[in-house]
This record gives structure tokens, sequence and C-alpha cells, in this order.
């Protein structure tokens, strides 16, 4: 058993408070943009326009990461209070609005420069997961999202929240939704057969199983509740996912096209 006392603030620039969940954000998307530019990207073209894209992504992230949260998850209380929406530093991100704001932002970059949209989303779900991870480390470091209660173990108390032993489900989702999605979009990339698109599917359908599968031990919210039965809001976006993600798979089966990344 382990007793959660870490402090959410990394460190301090000029009587500035640096937090942890901040700094997942800054690195993965610096982790995701060398591995991109190293590892994935070998065509000069994409390359080029890689740079530009970076900013459309960040933008497409966090416009879309607050609005997600905001309309999925509070939209009462900022219909009440909207200056707050702007508030970002308080906390309040969605994964699944961030994903909206970033396939939203990629369509605009892909028509602006007349590419296909799935090349540059095929390479955010390959390093999606690193920044995953990351976040999902920072939201255990600030003992947030926290699991339901439980006498395993390796149970874990978080004293900021209550005095019960609880499933650390985020290291859980970091496990699933990072290293093991990670793993996984590599291999499907790397296959000598692979087929532009494929990684972009794939992430729709991996990352909402394994985020329903971690939600069946995470509490939810508690201004929320169940929507229905066990089904949390993280579960009933996930379940989306996984279906857009299998019309698309099916629908593209007869255009896939070999493409040089």
């Amino acid at each position: 058993m382990f007793t959660n006392n870490f402090d959410p603030v990394a460190f301090e620039l000029f009587s500035l408070g640096i937090r942890w969940y901040s700094l997942a954000y800054i690195f993965g998307i610096i982790f995701g943009w060398i591995y991109c530019k190293k590892i994935l990207i070998k065509n000069y073209k994409i390359q080029n326009l890689f740079e530009d894209y970076i900013t459309y992504l960040i933008i497409g992230l966090i416009i879309g990461g607050r609005l997600g949260y905001v309309i999925f998850y509070n939209l009462i209380y900022f219909l009440n209070n909207p200056i707050e929406i702007f508030m970002i530093w308080n906390g309040g991100m969605s994964f699944h609005g961030g994903l909206i704001g970033i396939i939203f932002s990629t369509y605009l970059f892909s028509k602006k420069n007349n590419e296909d949209i799935y090349i540059f989303l095929d390479l955010i779900a390959i390093t999606a997961p690193i920044g995953i991870f990351l976040g999902r480390i920072s939201n255990f470091i600030n003992g947030e999202l926290v699991g339901k209660v439980t006498n395993y173990n390796w149970g874990v108390f978080f004293p900021n929240y209550d005095d019960k032993l609880r499933h650390p489900s985020q290291l859980y989702e970091a496990f699933l939704e990072g290293i093991i999605l990670f793993i996984l979009m590599n291999l499907i990339f790397f296959n000598k057969n692979y087929k532009v698109g494929k990684c972009s599917v794939m992430f729709l359908i991996l990352y909402g199983c394994f985020r329903i599968a971690s939600e069946f031990f995470r509490e939810p919210d508690i201004h929320i509740g169940y929507l229905f039965g066990n089904v949390s809001m993280g579960i009933f976006l996930s379940a989306i996912m996984v279906l857009v993600g299998f019309i698309i798979y099916f629908n593209r089966n007869d255009e896939d096209k070999s493409q040089d990344y």
C-alpha cells in the first residue's frame, strides 16, 4: 500500500508554479515531434510540412481539449460562469475533446496543403501514446481521476481525495493507453505491408477499448456520476470512438493505398 503525497507543482519559476500536468503536455509534444522527425518521417515534403503542422496540432489540442471538457463534463457550470472557460490553468481538459480538435485542425491543414489527412493523423496516432502516458502519470501525481475503492495490496491512498484505499487507475491507463498502445501502433506502422490510414483507425479502436477497460476501475466524476447503469461519460465517449473506428475501417478497406512517409 502506498500513500500519494506528491506535490502537483514540479518547481517554481519566478514565483510561478510549474505543474507536472503542464510539463506532460509540453514534453509529450516535444518527444512526439522528435520521434516523428527522426524515426517516422522519411519523405522530404512531409518533413517540411510537419514543422507547420505542429502549430495546427497544438491549437486544435488545446481548444478541443478545453471545449470538450466544458461540453462533455461541466456544461451547466460553465454556462453560468463563462469567463472560467478561458481559465485553463485551473484544470479541466478532455481527451476526447482534444482528439476532435486535432482531427479538425488536421483536416484544415491537409486541405490547405492538398495532402491526405490520414498521413498526419497516422503520425499523431503513433506518437500520441507518449503524451498520454505522461499525462496519466501526472494525473497520478496530482491525485486526480482516482480509482474505485479496493482491498488489494497495490491500492493507493489519495489523502487529498479521501482516506480510502483505491485502485491506481491512472497507472493502469498509463500502461494500457501509453506503453501498450505505443508498442501496438509502432508494430502496425512498421509492417512492410502498411497502408496509409491504418494507424489512425486502429488508434480509435484500441484506445477506445483500453479506455473502456480502465474506466471500470476508475471513480466516475462526482458531478456527473454514471450516465446509466455502470456507464460513465468516459466509457460512453470511448464506445463512440470504437464504433467510428470500425465504420471507417470497413469503409476504407477498398481505398487502402501505400504511402511514402
